[in-house]
């Protein structure tokens, strides 16, 4: 599966983005779907990921309430609303996809779970 991530930006504090990932290539419902990020000298971090069927969410805490990860299987679309946004959610934003047999619970984390990644969108977010 190929991934395109869009919708990265420069805003001020407080305000809204929404990043989108088109997967082309395969259908989308068999992968579970993650949004990573990552700044420069710093290891990619998870940010959130949702199940095949959109059934289960996680969210690293950071995050908790303020973004939201969303998939519209029959659009082959990932979709992370970022609201409240702060300077520190300034990254590079990449979307990954994984098909796994294990449960979406099981190192959904780990950047090296994924087998196929997008190319990334900043968000850039001033003071």
């Amino acid at each position: 599966v190929q991934l395109q991530a869009s919708g990265g930006g420069l805003v001020q504090a407080g305000a809204s983005l929404r990043l989108s990932c088109a997967a082309s290539g395969r259908t989308l419902s068999s992968y579970q779907m993650a949004w990573f990020r990552q700044t420069p000298g710093k290891d990619r971090e998870f940010v959130a990921t949702i199940s095949l069927y959109g059934t289960g969410t996680f969210y690293t805490d950071s995050v908790k309430g303020r973004f939201t990860i969303s998939r519209d299987n029959a659009e082959n679309m990932v979709y992370l609303a970022m609201n409240s946004l702060k300077p520190e959610d300034t990254a590079v934003y990449y979307c990954a996809a994984r098909m796994t047999s294990r449960s979406d619970s099981y190192n959904y984390w780990v950047p090296g779970s994924y087998n196929y990644w997008g190319q990334g969108t900043l968000v850039t977010v001033s003071s």
